[in-house]
């Protein structure tokens, strides 16, 4: 309240009540009106009204004083400081607005505390999720003195995935909850004081020993970690069986920085995986020459696509019935300055640092155009392509396919995709509800490298899938092998009994193409039946298989 207004309102209050006391007094002086009686009423109301302003504008500062004093605290607030005790005059002068100050700053407190440790903490685990857990171990290297030797261990969990998709998600938050459990026990018993333990992805975990007492007992902690990883877990009233890999990387000796640090722990975990997991594997000379070559590959993969160096070659696939052409399969090949590379080489790398999704796209993109124009050629050719986890994992993988298809003019019913088993064993509901609408369209979907993964009959049985194609370590032997014989016929009528085609992968001679006739294969593809050629090879041998046929027929026709 300003000054003016409070003044002109007590000399207004003042005025009225020396009014209502002078009447008073006239009231009672009524039996006597002289002038004494006059002058003495007019004192009193005078007094009166002297009295009444000058408790107004006591009682008017104080409450002034204490209203300022508060909106001053509010404003301490807004600026963060929620510690600070409500000033004495306000509780004095306004109790109830002290109180409910109090209360919303307490309140405002309890929500920001809740938000800091959702921001900062994992919230299945209970342990400092990635960003936490790198400020921590940030400020512990900070802090170390000259001469000490710290730990970081990146730690891998084994079999994860395969539980978390077979249980379902809720059994494998529980299980992540007790590893969580497990990992600080081990830290705090474990090699030197504080350990810092945090969950750094889905399935990866981390421990930052800041002070050990000598550099092997890194070596012990990890191995350590294995034995208690390796143990069974009571899970809903199963015992599920995991594992780890463990990648060790020390303080300074393989990075003076954490991110130093934490890329040396992960090449050695990397390692770990490769050489057969459930190990641990320290970083080292040979670990960072293979980091060194992966950082390599990684640049030469961006520059690649920059540059187009990447281009497809086509191999056919073989009716055994006829011999007549089913489809062709897009195989991509790197045009490398050096020479050309086979995916062999660089596939996995790809996948791993996932510059996968924009060579699939570029594939994609490559395969509608031929399509297109083929068809425009009068060759109608159903094509096959193979799809990548990281490609199919992403939600916008179906739209791209689909706009790339209408970019180019090619009908969904000359693409078939390729899935590898393990992955069409863990598609999601949503992903098998857009290959369910692909096939809709005329689209026709193949499992890749069947028998050398993760198999559920029963799943299998309900995928939307035309095609299953027996993987090429199952029909090398087939022609000198009653063991190899009898497995590809055991899977050849599986995949009959749930009315899916058969397709026989690697076939190099006619012995194998002759076996898997008798034992009823459908399709066969190899170099028994073509090797890979570019396109114009490609058209003038599906010209000359055509003229071939003992009857007009297209070019490719369905199996």
């Amino acid at each position: 309240m300003k000054a003016a207004t409070l003044k002109s309102r007590a000399i207004a209050l003042a005025l009225c009540v020396g009014g209502a006391a002078f009447a008073f007094a006239l009231v009672l002086a009524e039996d006597d009106p002289s002038a004494g009686h006059l002058w003495r009423a007019a004192v009193l109301a005078i007094a009166c009204g002297t009295i009444a302003w000058a408790a107004i504008i006591r009682i008017s500062t104080h409450v002034t004083g204490a209203i300022d004093l508060a909106a001053d605290r509010l404003a301490d607030a807004a600026g963060g400081d929620l510690a600070s005790p409500i000033p004495p005059t306000v509780f004095q002068i306004a109790p109830r607005l002290s109180e409910a100050m109090t209360a919303l700053f307490g309140q405002i407190s309890a929500n920001l505390s809740r938000i800091e440790r959702l921001a900062m903490v994992d919230p299945v685990t209970g342990l400092p999720n990635r960003s936490s857990f790198r400020a921590a171990c940030e400020s512990l290297i900070a802090s170390a003195t000259q001469g000490a030797c710290s730990a970081l261990l990146f730690i891998d969990l084994d079999r994860f995935k395969a539980i978390n998709d077979t249980h379902g998600h809720a059994a494998g938050d529980m299980l992540l909850t007790q590893v969580a459990e497990r990992l600080r026990t081990v830290a705090a018993n474990g090699a030197g004081a504080a350990p810092v333990v945090g969950r750094i992805a889905g399935d990866e975990f981390s421990i930052f020993v800041p002070a050990l007492r000598q550099p092997e007992d890194a070596d012990r902690l990890g191995h350590r970690v294995l034995e208690v990883l390796e143990a069974p877990f009571e899970i809903g009233g199963s015992e599920l069986m995991i594992g780890a890999s463990v990648g060790l990387a020390m303080h300074p000796l393989h990075g003076a920085q954490l991110t130093e640090l934490m890329r040396a722990a992960d090449a050695a975990m990397y390692r770990a995986k490769h050489l057969g997991r459930g190990r641990v594997e320290r970083f080292g000379a040979a670990i960072q020459r293979d980091l060194a070559a992966r950082l390599t590959l990684d640049d030469e993969l961006r520059q690649a696509l920059a540059c187009n160096e990447f281009g497809l070659v086509f191999q056919p696939q073989r009716r055994v019935s006829d011999r007549g052409t089913v489809s062709v399969e897009a195989l991509l090949r790197w045009h490398h300055p050096d020479g050309t590379r086979l995916p062999g080489s660089f596939l996995i790398r790809a996948e791993e640092s996932g510059l996968i999704v924009d060579i699939g796209n570029k594939v994609i993109d490559d395969v509608a155009r031929t399509l297109a124009r083929w068809a425009a050629a009068g060759i109608e050719a159903r094509m096959a392509i193979n799809v990548s986890p990281r490609q199919i994992a992403r939600a916008d993988f179906f739209l791209r396919l689909a706009a790339a298809l209408e970019t180019h003019g090619a009908p969904a019913r000359l693409i078939e995709l390729e899935i590898g088993e393990t992955l069409a064993m863990r598609c999601s509901p949503v992903q098998i509800a857009a290959i369910e609408a692909l096939r809709e369209q005329g689209a026709t979907v193949a499992i890749d490298g069947f028998g050398t993964g993760y198999t559920n009959i029963g799943r299998l049985r309900m995928l939307p899938v035309d095609r299953i194609k027996l993987d090429r370590s199952l029909t090398a032997e087939v022609a000198g092998s009653d063991v190899a014989r009898s497995i590809a016929q055991a899977l050849i009528g599986l995949i009959h009994g749930i009315g899916r085609e058969a397709v026989g992968e690697g076939i190099e001679t006619r012995a194998q193409a002759e076996v898997l006739r008798v034992l009823g294969c459908d399709v066969i593809q190899g170099f028994g039946v073509a090797e890979p050629m570019d396109e114009d090879a490609l058209l003038a041998w599906l010209a000359s298989d055509a003229a071939a046929q003992p009857a007009p027929a297209r070019l490719i026709t369905s199996a």
